[in-house]
């Protein structure tokens, strides 16, 4: 639907064709900010921090069938800069009208794209700045850079009420070199975001910035490795998958992708192709937030606390994928469409990069006996995106195997975040001269809403036990898994524990395999950790969900954020921790699981001054959802190309 059509379709006709999981397409987006325009007269000083999809009620799409008709809506997240008041809107574009208008008190929404450019060039130009600078004999503005950061909420009660950001500074050795190399500590611009207006410049003191330019470019490279040998992967034939639209079929594998500012990749309706049947395993499924506490104490860094998905939104900061670079082989591609802060339509080309990776072996025997060795190799599908968070780099990917294994993996690279060395480098370490990499860690959580063959589910934590010696076990040797019911939010609050084999398993207890036993799928912690801030800490008043590794809260379409709707400046005690306190019982109901993982990081020298790819994530495994190996179908090599049987 274009501008055009927008003040024709008025008829209330449902729309039919599309899937009504469907992200917004340009034209919707422009119909929807176009009609809140007109209809609330927004004027010039509202900015549109999220314009997305308004999902259907889950009901309705797991009755929905190809053909029927549906109404479509975007959801709308307004700012007014005159008043700092935060509206949500919805837009029918089925209807061609604005069906819902809220204004919702005291929050803040994510911070903008545009709104960090405005900062940046709003400090540069304010006197104080500048004086600050020349007194660190500073003059030439092009080698500066300033980083807004959202402030986070510690108590002050002059920040209440304002939206605001504390902003870090760097000096370039020159105007292309790594910024992120020379911390300019002790100078903090703190800008009111509404009013677009330095507050203040806090100087806590003069401290000269590291010496070395910390380059990373290949133009800044004289030598490179001469004893690489090409490497090419090619599919003649094509890949074997079929997309259309966002609908994507993959041997047995069948799912929706969908997109937004603030998660990224979404993943809906996933099932599996089972003896001509499509079961369902996720309804839908996201990284839900991100956050990444810092460890330092000092006045210039215990303020460093991201939410990376809330307070900013790794959709937004997508990169557009290159072939080649980030993806390689037969790729391909989903955009993803989005707007700035106007509201004017923006699209990140290539946001989304899908493609097949062989993935070694699949299954393997040799039966010497009769010199007879039957192998399979496995293949994967690889759904990805990339964001750029100032400093770092997150690659989000989800793996899909053919033997009905769900994978879940987060690369991080990019550059570390450093202060300037002062002393001894006791929450951080030594990368290069005078730079201290300051020690943090990383937290995930994905919002899990399975349907494993139908919304009826339950949650087992499952831990394995040593069998006492005695006449049952006489040499000592067994062990036996045992499988506890979860049957209450705050009973299902766990951590996780390697030493007792620990693993939480998904299963329909009302569905059973050939062998009698319930279906299910087990959640298989990877990289994780526990954060070190202290409980009573604010950062652990905002984000509560890291203190526990697993919740199960039944489904409810309001609770979709683990630390809430809007964690920029909050001052916490939202999300998860909020909604468990009902304690409702989760047990064989429509069950939503949040699993949390952590990348603890102690920076090394050989971090610097890029990172190298560091990995942490999670698996889901099927466990009795099939009778036998689904993988038992998969194709030797052909002859051509192998000589393995």
């Amino acid at each position: 639907m274009t501008l055009a059509h927008a003040a024709v379709n008025q008829s209330s006709q449902p729309i039919v064709g599309s899937h009504p999981l469907d992200p917004l397409t340009a034209d919707e987006i422009a119909t929807a900010v176009a009609l809140v325009r007109a209809e609330r007269q927004v004027g010039d000083h509202f900015r549109f921090p999220s314009v997305v999809l308004h999902e259907p009620a889950k009901a309705f799409v797991l009755s929905y069938r190809l053909g029927d008709a549906f109404e479509r809506e975007a959801f709308l997240v307004l700012l007014d800069n005159e008043t700092g008041n935060t509206y949500e809107a919805i837009a029918s574009l089925t209807q061609g009208k604005v069906t819902s208008w809220l204004q919702i008190p005291g929050v803040q929404p994510n911070i903008m794209a545009d709104e960090l450019v405005e900062c940046e060039a709003v400090v540069k130009a304010h006197p104080a700045f500048r004086d600050a600078l020349a007194k660190r004999g500073i003059t030439d503005l092009n080698l500066v850079m300033v980083d807004p950061w959202a402030p986070g909420n510690f108590g002050f009660a002059d920040e209440v009420g304002i939206r605001f950001s504390r902003c870090l500074c760097y000096l370039r050795a020159t105007p292309n070199s790594n910024a992120y190399a020379r911390p300019l500590d002790g100078l903090v611009p703190v800008v009111d975001l509404n009013k677009m207006a330095v507050i203040r410049i806090e100087d806590l003191g003069t401290m000269p910035p590291p010496p070395e330019p910390g380059e990373y470019e290949a133009q800044f490279r004289s030598e490179f490795r001469t004893d690489i040998k090409p490497l090419h992967i090619t599919q003649p034939e094509g890949p074997s998958f079929d997309v259309d639209g966002h609908h994507v079929r993959w041997q047995k594998w069948n799912f929706r992708i969908g997109f937004t500012p603030r998660e990224g990749v979404v993943l809906h309706t996933v099932g599996y192709e089972d003896e001509g049947q499509l079961r369902s395993i996720l309804y839908r499924a996201s990284m839900a937030e991100m956050v990444v506490p810092y460890g330092d104490p000092r006045p210039q860094h215990y303020r460093k606390n991201a939410f990376d998905v809330g307070e900013h939104g790794v959709g937004m900061l997508a990169n557009s994928l290159k072939l080649g670079c980030d993806c390689l082989g037969h790729i391909h591609y989903f955009d993803a469409h989005l707007t700035n802060s106007r509201g004017e339509v923006s699209v990140i080309e290539n946001a989304i990069c899908m493609h097949e990776e062989d993935y070694g072996i699949l299954w393997k025997h040799t039966d010497w006996r009769r010199d007879s060795a039957e192998v399979r190799r496995s293949r994967r599908l690889v759904v990805s995106f990339i964001s750029t968070v100032d400093n770092y780099e997150y690659g989000f990917f989800w793996y899909f195997y053919q033997d009905g294994t769900i994978q879940y993996e987060i690369k991080l690279t990019g550059i570390l975040l450093c202060g300037s060395l002062a002393g001894s480098p006791k929450y951080g370490t030594v990368v290069a001269p005078e730079v201290n990499a300051i020690n943090h860690q990383h937290f995930f959580c994905m919002r899990l809403d399975f349907d494993l063959d139908g919304s009826a589910n339950s949650v087992y934590e499952v831990n394995t036990e040593a069998e006492p010696m005695g006449p049952d076990n006489p040499m000592g040797n067994a062990f036996y898994a045992v499988s506890s019911l979860l049957q209450t939010e705050q009973a299902a609050q766990r951590i996780v524990d390697p030493l007792a084999g620990r693993y939480w398993k998904v299963v329909n207890p009302t569905v059973q395999n050939r062998l009698g036993q319930p279906v299910g799928f087990k959640i298989i912690p990877g990289d994780t950790i526990l954060p070190f801030a202290h409980p009573d800490s604010p950062i652990m008043k905002r984000a509560g969900f890291m203190a526990k590794h697993l919740w199960v809260t039944p489904y409810a379409a309001d609770e979709q954020y683990p630390a809430g709707k809007y964690p920029n400046q909050n001052p916490g005690d939202q999300g998860l921790p909020q909604w468990t306190q009902a304690n409702r019982a989760i047990a064989n109901t429509d069950v939503v699981v949040w699993y949390n993982f952590g990348h603890h990081h102690i920076p090394r020298p050989e971090d610097w001054p890029v990172m190298p790819t560091a990995y942490s994530g999670f698996i889901l495994k099927p466990v009795g959802f099939f009778g036998a190996s689904p993988a038992m179908d998969v194709p030797p090599s052909p002859r051509q190309q192998a000589s393995c049987h």
